[in-house]
């Protein structure tokens, strides 16, 4: 009698909680159907979203659900991601988003081809641009353009000359406006700027602003400042607009010498004393500061002093303490990277034995055991 009314009193506390449980169970599935799921438009802003070095892990945080989601196979989706990490500088997870996708358009070769060419990683994208024909799929004038860029980036004279070729002897695409100039900038971002000025003048049609606007650019780059004022002058002649007011006018060089007189017997000797040659002292495990970028008038102290505090060299020394060891470090920098800093930070990259990316206005610079992804073109 006493466990058949204790069993009785349990069925009787129970009752309530089952009824609990109940409710509880009925919410939570109601509360499911009411939650917003993300459609394919909202992985495609959101990606978009994280166009940036800086949200590098926003962006793999978004496509690791969109892998867990009904979408995961969705070309364009897929296409975007693969923008985005191009952008993003991480080549690594474009190639293994490109390698897992269950579909490809001639979008999806360009996006990485263009990655990998803007990421300073020109070998690789030709080896996929040669992957890519051997998957069947026919080349566009788009695809020339992009594959002539990389050469650009791997200083791969001839085989940007044998593509140019090919366009119309195998594929037959006639070059473009853009197809010249991509043979130009791989002539001038290999330093051969004179070799890209023939070139220029053997053109079977007159040359236009684009093509002076990208030879002005190449001799910035180099350094050759006659080649630069003769490219400028061209380029506003034929478009006003691309003047630059700032740009003040290069007075020529003087080279003044020596010189002694000696008056005697109403004869006046005059004396020069030859040039002063400066023997260059190569010194590769010391950096030397090129004092050259520092464009204010002070003395060679303080420019030396004033290239230290460079924004991007403040970045990586916070980086290398507060970053764990053999971890890549991301900077991202608003104006075009100097020269000096450019040849410190392949330095730093020996010596930490770390990758250092370095994103400026112009491109992405990866550092990595004392060498530059731009191989010091850019």
């Amino acid at each position: 009698m006493a466990t058949a009314a204790a069993a009785a009193a349990i069925h009787r506390a129970a009752g309530p909680m089952r009824s609990v449980a109940l409710v509880s169970s009925r919410s939570r599935s109601l509360l499911h159907l009411l939650t917003p799921r993300a459609d394919a438009a909202s992985f495609y802003e959101l990606a978009g979203a994280c166009s940036t070095p800086k949200l590098l892990e926003e962006l793999r945080k978004v496509h690791d659900y969109l892998l867990r989601s009904p979408f995961r196979a969705d070309l364009q989706l897929n296409n975007r991601f693969l923008e985005m990490y191009g952008r993003c500088g991480n080549m690594t997870h474009a190639r293994r988003t490109f390698d897992h996708m269950p579909d490809r358009d001639m979008a999806s070769w360009h996006l990485m081809i263009e990655g990998y060419a803007g990421n300073g990683l020109g070998d690789a994208a030709l080896q996929l641009f040669e992957e890519m024909k051997r998957c069947g799929m026919a080349p566009t004038a788009r695809t020339f353009a992009l594959v002539l860029d990389a050469c650009a980036n791997s200083e791969a004279i001839e085989e940007a000359f044998l593509y140019f070729d090919a366009m119309s002897r195998d594929h037959g695409i006639e070059p473009g406006m853009e197809h010249y100039v991509g043979v130009i900038e791989v002539l001038g971002k290999s330093g051969h700027l004179n070799e890209a000025v023939e070139y220029i003048e053997k053109l079977p049609f007159e040359p236009n602003a684009m093509i002076w606007e990208s030879l002005l650019n190449l001799a910035r780059m180099n350094g050759d400042i006659d080649l630069e004022d003769r490219a400028e002058e061209l380029l506003v002649s034929l478009d006003p607009s691309k003047a630059n007011p700032k740009k003040l006018p290069t007075p020529p060089p003087k080279r003044r010498l020596g010189i002694n007189m000696l008056d005697g017997r109403n004869k006046l000797g005059e004396y020069r004393l030859p040039p002063k040659i400066e023997k260059k002292v190569v010194n590769e495990q010391r950096y030397v500061p090129d004092t050259r970028y520092v464009l204010h008038d002070i003395d060679q102290e303080a420019k030396e002093q004033a290239l230290l505090y460079h924004s991007e060299r403040l970045a990586i020394a916070y980086g290398l303490i507060s970053t764990p060891a053999r971890t890549p470090l991301r900077i991202i920098k608003n104006l075009r990277i100097c020269g000096d800093c450019h040849n410190a930070i392949k330095i730093m990259s020996r010596i930490v034995g770390r990758e250092l990316i370095v994103r400026d206005n112009k491109r992405f610079h990866h550092f990595k055991e004392g060498k530059c992804s731009c191989g010091d073109y850019w």
